[in-house]
């Protein structure tokens, strides 16, 4: 099995103010954390840990170890800022005080 078949994959990285996919041709049987490296986008971005951050394919968590099929994307994620819970809990809680403050805009039109 000397001459070994290729297969072509993309890898994706997302800043707030920009996002990138690169377009790689790896061998089958490639891990994700094999293809990350050969794609160059751990020198565009440094800051990208692969040992901190979580990858996935296709928006679905994935090892690092995890080999690749023909035509997956692999996505590594950044950490999160806050905590989801926490920030849509706060929402909600701000959604209630301004129910409380003031009232409905159609409330007051039927009142006329």
């Amino acid at each position: 099995m000397g001459n070994a078949e290729k297969i072509d994959i993309e890898v994706a990285y997302a800043e707030p103010d920009r996002q990138v996919i690169i377009e790689v041709t790896v061998k089958t049987e490639t891990t994700v954390e094999e293809a990350i490296k050969h794609s160059g986008i751990l020198e565009q971005f440094p800051e990208i840990d692969l040992a901190v951050n979580k990858v996935g394919v296709f928006g679905k968590q994935a090892k690092l170890t995890s080999t690749l099929r023909a035509g997956e994307r692999i996505e590594i994620y950044r950490a999160l800022i806050a905590d989801p819970k926490a920030v849509r809990k706060a929402r909600a809680a701000e959604g209630k005080a301004m129910k409380k403050g003031g009232g409905d805009i159609k409330d007051a039109d039927k009142k006329e």
